[in-house]
């Protein structure tokens, strides 16, 4: 951390979009720390991990602005003023990109495009992290995954988020606007979503777990994940923000002990004491979407930013059901 703070100055400019989500607001309260001046731009759809609660806490040190990417007065407004910016805005259910897909091309292609242009036009001189998902890779033809590995998306959110990837590092090329590209695994932790699976299925069996009813594995269960904790990830974020190593780059973030889904429900069932977890067979909707076990080599963020995970799949889910146990009322 002494690295980013003597990086990333006190009085630097931040804009955060998707700001009062998960990621967002967890990045938000460290760069608070920092004594960074921050923006957060959210639209609070429902669909969306938005929540004000999330800032609870720091909501005197940003600012904050209800607004939708594709209002290019505001955002070009917003955006002029910022040294950094961590583009984390996005619709991430894969199941309902299938099902109204013109929606995730408007959130994730064309609000990208929106920001971008209003950097180009009004501030070629930011820095942008950019968070895309493993999602783009498909169905892995080898494990762990590393970024040579060809992208085959298997739903529309994943090839959304593929063109929104080429994008930046497409303005990146010709514009010289300095970008770069963060690959998220399943990111997990307070604030996340948990009402429902739209966000990611963990946090849903986080919300089962407390409450002690069943979680239901689809499957057999034996496909493998690896998971990262939020503060894992906002550690990534700030690296890849104030290392000037990574512009142009796309980079994994990975975990050291990945999971079959079944172990995990085992594990979230003892660390909480109660509940249980059931097979089921797979609905066929999600079925023709699944890519089967996968984890990712994250050997390259580690050589050009240092970057590792410090927070054990035990320790982050004891951290995450402690926080849901007090405040899970804030997120239903």
């Amino acid at each position: 951390m002494d690295k980013i703070a003597q990086s990333l100055l006190p009085d630097s400019r931040v804009m955060i979009t998707g700001g009062l989500g998960f990621i967002g607001s967890n990045l938000a309260k460290r760069l608070v720390d920092l004594n960074a001046e921050v923006v957060l731009v959210d639209s609070l759809i429902p669909e969306s991990g938005g929540n004000l609660f999330n800032i609870r806490g720091i909501e005197d040190r940003v600012q904050v602005h209800i607004s939708d990417l594709r209002d290019e007065t505001t955002i070009s407004r917003l955006v002029a003023k910022q040294d950094y910016l961590f583009n984390l805005a996005a619709v991430t259910s894969h199941v309902s990109s299938m099902q109204n897909p013109y929606t995730d091309l408007e959130m994730n292609c064309r609000a990208q495009l929106s920001v971008l242009e209003a950097c180009r036009k009004h501030n070629p001189n930011i820095k942008i992290v950019f968070t895309s998902t493993r999602q783009v890779y498909g169905k892995p033809q080898y494990l762990p995954v590393d970024e040579r590995h060809p992208l085959r998306p298997v739903d529309v959110n994943g090839i959304n988020k593929m063109a929104a990837e080429h994008y930046h590092i497409l303005y990146h090329n010709i514009y010289g606007i300095r970008c770069c590209v963060l690959r998220l695994t399943n990111t997990y932790g307070p604030h996340m979503r948990v009402k429902d699976s739209l966000q990611m299925f963990l946090g849903y069996w986080i919300r089962l777990s407390i409450e002690g009813k069943p979680i239901v594995v689809y499957g057999e269960g034996t496909q493998v994940r690896d998971f990262n904790y939020v503060d894992d990830v906002v550690e990534g974020l700030l690296l890849a923000a104030t290392a000037e190593e990574a512009n142009g780059k796309i980079l994994n973030l990975g975990s050291n002990d990945p999971i079959s889904l079944k172990d995990l429900a085992k594990l979230l069932v003892q660390l909480n004491s109660r509940g249980e977890y059931q097979l089921e067979p797979f609905p066929s909707e999600r079925r023709m979407i699944d890519i089967g076990s996968y984890y990712a080599d994250y050997s390259l963020m580690h050589s050009i930013l240092g970057w590792e995970p410090k927070i054990s799949l035990k320790e982050g889910l004891e951290l995450t059901l402690n926080f849901y146990k007090k405040h899970l009322t804030e997120y239903l």
